[in-house]
C-alpha cells in the first residue's frame, strides 16, 4: 500500500475493527479464544535471567528453568524465547560448538542434562511455545581468543574472527562463516520440535566510537560487485536470513523463523520511507539489517522490533513507531509483534514515564488500535518473575485475563 499519514493510517486500522452491520453477535457464554503473541525473552548470556549463576547443579538449574516456565504460564503468556546460543556456544549437546560457560562456569563443561530438550518438553507441557533464540555472530563478550576452550571453532579458524569493541565476533562477510553458523543453528532444529528459530538484534555489531570493524580482507575478496561496503554488508545479512529461512522449512516445515531487531529501521530525516524518529542508531545503517525489507518481502514468519521507549519519548516515540511498523506489515505474510521494555519499569535511571506501573499497559492499549500488531514480547524473564513495581501484573490484569493462542 502507499505511504499514509499516521492519522489516516490509524483511522484505517480502526475502521477494520468495526463489526460489519447486521453481523450476528456471538452469545456471551461462547467466549472466543484470543489469538495473539504473549511472549517473554529468557536470556542466558552473562546469566542475565537463567541460570541465576554458573555452577549450579543440574537439579537446581532445572528447578529454576521450570519456575520461569511456570511463571509465564501463570501470567497467561504463551511463548518463551529461550536463548540457547548466547556466545557461539550451546545449551544442548552440539557437535559444532562447546557447552555454554553460563551453565557450569567452564566453557565446554557438560552440565549433565539437556536444557534445550527439557525446555521444549516442559514448555509444551504447560501450553507454551518454545522459540529457540540464537545469536548468530557473537563469539565472546571479551576479546581474548585464548580464553575460549581449545577446541572452539573460533580458535581453530582465527581468520573467521574480528575483535571489536572489547568483544569477539565471527565475520559475516565470509561465506564459510555463514555456512558454519547456519549448520550450528540447524542442528537444534533437527533434534528438537522447537516452535520457532529466533534471532535478536545483533548482526553486524552496534557502532563503537573510534573503532572500525575490520572486514577489509573479506570485502576486497567478495565485495567487488557492490557499490559500497554498506550494501555488501546488508547483502551478507540478507543471505543469512534467506538461507536460514529456507533451511528451517526443509528440515521442520512447521517451525517458524522470527527476528527481533532494533526498533528503528531508519529515521525519516535519513530516508523519507523511515519513521518519525531521531534515533542515534538505525538498523539499516548500523547493524546492516534491512528489517523493513524482510517484512515487506515476507522473508520471515514474524518480526519483533524492540520498541523499548515510552509513549512521548522524543527521539523514538512508541506512539510513532507502532503505526509506522503496522504500515510496513500491511499486506505482508510476516506477522508483527512488538518488543516491550519491561526491564525499564520502575528503574530510577529511566524517564519519568517508566516510573508509572501503567506505562506498559498503555502500550498494549495503544497497539490494539492497529490490527497488524498481533502481540507483544517482554524483556525479560527476570523482570516477569520479580515484577518489582507491578507493571507486569498491571498488563495481566488489564489485557491477559483470558488465555490466548499464538498466531500461526
Amino acid at each position: 500500500m502507499g505511504r499514509l499519514s499516521r492519522r489516516a493510517f490509524a483511522l484505517a486500522a480502526l475502521s477494520t475493527l468495526t463489526t460489519a452491520s447486521g453481523a450476528e453477535a456471538a452469545p456471551r457464554h461462547q467466549r472466543r479464544a484470543a489469538t495473539e503473541m504473549r511472549g517473554v525473552w529468557l536470556a542466558t548470556v552473562s546469566n542475565r535471567d537463567w541460570p541465576s549463576k554458573p555452577g549450579l547443579s543440574a537439579v537446581q538449574q532445572r528447578a529454576e528453568l521450570i519456575a520461569h516456565l511456570d511463571r509465564a504460564a501463570a501470567d497467561r503468556l504463551n511463548a518463551v524465547m529461550f536463548q540457547v546460543r548466547p556466545t557461539a556456544d550451546a545449551l544442548w549437546p552440539s557437535p559444532y560448538e562447546p557447552w555454554s560457560q553460563y551453565l557450569t562456569g567452564t566453557q565446554g563443561g557438560n552440565p549433565g542434562w539437556d536444557p534445550l530438550g527439557t525446555a521444549v518438553t516442559e514448555a509444551h507441557r504447560r501450553g507454551l511455545q518454545l522459540h529457540a533464540w540464537f545469536n548468530p555472530y557473537r563469539i565472546a563478550i571479551h576479546d581474548d581468543p585464548t580464553k575460549l576452550v581449545a577446541t572452539h571453532p573460533a580458535r581453530e579458524h582465527p581468520d573467521w574472527v574480528v575483535p571489536y569493541g572489547g568483544k569477539l565476533y565471527y565475520n559475516p562477510g565470509l561465506p564459510e562463516v555463514r555456512a558454519f553458523v547456519e549448520s550450528a543453528i540447524l542442528d537444534a532444529v533437527r533434534k528438537y520440535p522447537v516452535d520457532a528459530v529466533h534471532f535478536d538484534d545483533y548482526f553486524y555489531p552496534y557502532p563503537v566510537e573510534g573503532q572500525t570493524f575490520d572486514d577489509d580482507a573479506a570485502y576486497d575478496r567478495y565485495g567487488g560487485d557492490f557499490a559500497n561496503r554498506a550494501d555488501w554488508r546488508r547483502y551478507n545479512i540478507d543471505k543469512l536470513v534467506l538461507e536460514t529461512a529456507a533451511a528451517i522449512k526443509r528440515i521442520r516445515p512447521t517451525t517458524q523463523f522470527g527476528i527481533s531487531p532494533f526498533g528503528v529501521w531508519r529515521n525519516a530525516s535519513t530516508d523519507p520511507l523511515g519513521s518519525d524518529t531521531g534515533a542515534r542508531v538505525q538498523s539499516y545503517d548500523d547493524n546492516f539489517a534491512d528489517t523493513r525489507k524482510w517484512v515487506r518481502e515476507g522473508w520471515i514468519d514474524y518480526l519483533v522490533p524492540q520498541l523499548y521507549w515510552n509513549i512521548g519519548f522524543a527521539a523514538a516515540d512508541y506512539a510513532a513507531l507502532v503505526p509506522w511498523w503496522a504500515e510496513q506489515a500491511q499486506g505482508s505474510r510476516t506477522k508483527l509483534y512488538l518488543g516491550e521494555a519491561l526491564y525499564k519499569a520502575g528503574d530510577p535511571a529511566q524517564p519519568a514515564a517508566w516510573q508509572d506501573p501503567a506505562e506498559l499497559s498503555r502500550h498494549l492499549t495503544l497497539a490494539r488500535r492497529y490490527q497488524q500488531a498481533r502481540g507483544h514480547v517482554f524483556f525479560a524473564a527476570r523482570e516477569v518473575a520479580a515484577d518489582s513495581v507491578g507493571a507486569m501484573a498491571r498488563v495481566v490484569a488489564d489485557h491477559y485475563r483470558e488465555p490466548a493462542t499464538p498466531p500461526r
